[in-house]
């Protein structure tokens, strides 16, 4: 018998995705880079477009190392345009080349950009109890500040609502709703894995 889930978690990918990542705590920088970058992308599209396009988005931007996408200069963003992999639009892929140098100053900063982003929620992700999908808030207070923050430090396509998005992906809140079976295993991990 198929366990219970969220609503949205429909279709392989979305399957896949909310079944072993979503709601997930990411300690690691690199892959904190990669969903900022993902979560950029996918404004204004689905989060399926992007899970789709996933793979070839980690071939064209250096498998996310932010300290490579840094150096992107006029002729990579050409070759970013035409590819078809991805998302072509060049507000985004400037956008993130130019969180590749604000994310590495800001790890300058602070260590490490996972120090940095959990401070938003106090290092321990959010545990929410929503009884239906309806009552998940697009926005909060703490992506209200995250945002603030982040364009303050010239970061870009970060709006409040990209931001809590990006909270529920890397697992700073868990809004999976109460009788879906990975709310309860991710409220008894309470926090993941530390990494660099």
């Amino acid at each position: 018998m198929e366990p219970h889930r969220c609503p949205w978690a429909k279709g392989d990918n979305y399957i896949q995705y909310h079944d072993t990542e979503w709601g997930v705590p990411i300690h690691d920088d690199r892959l904190l880079f990669e969903f900022l970058v993902l979560e950029g992308a996918q404004a204004g599209l689905s989060w399926s477009t992007i899970l789709n396009k996933r793979d070839n988005y980690r071939h064209a931007f250096g498998n996310f190392d932010p300290a490579i996408v840094a150096k992107y200069g006029e002729k990579k963003r050409q070759t970013l345009l035409s590819n078809a992999g991805i998302v072509r639009n060049r507000l985004k892929i400037d956008a993130a080349i130019q969180n590749a140098k604000a994310f590495l100053a800001t790890v300058q900063e602070f260590g490490s950009f996972d120090q940095y982003i959990w401070s938003f929620v106090g290092g321990t992700p959010v545990q929410n109890a929503w009884a239906s999908i309806g009552e998940v808030p697009a926005r909060t207070p703490e992506s209200d500040s995250m945002s603030a923050d982040l364009k303050r430090r010239g970061f870009k396509f970060v709006g409040s609502t990209i931001c809590y998005a990006y909270m529920q992906a890397v697992g700073m809140v868990n809004d999976h709703v109460v009788d879906c079976f990975r709310h309860g295993e991710l409220a008894r991990t309470r926090r993941g894995k530390k990494g660099g």
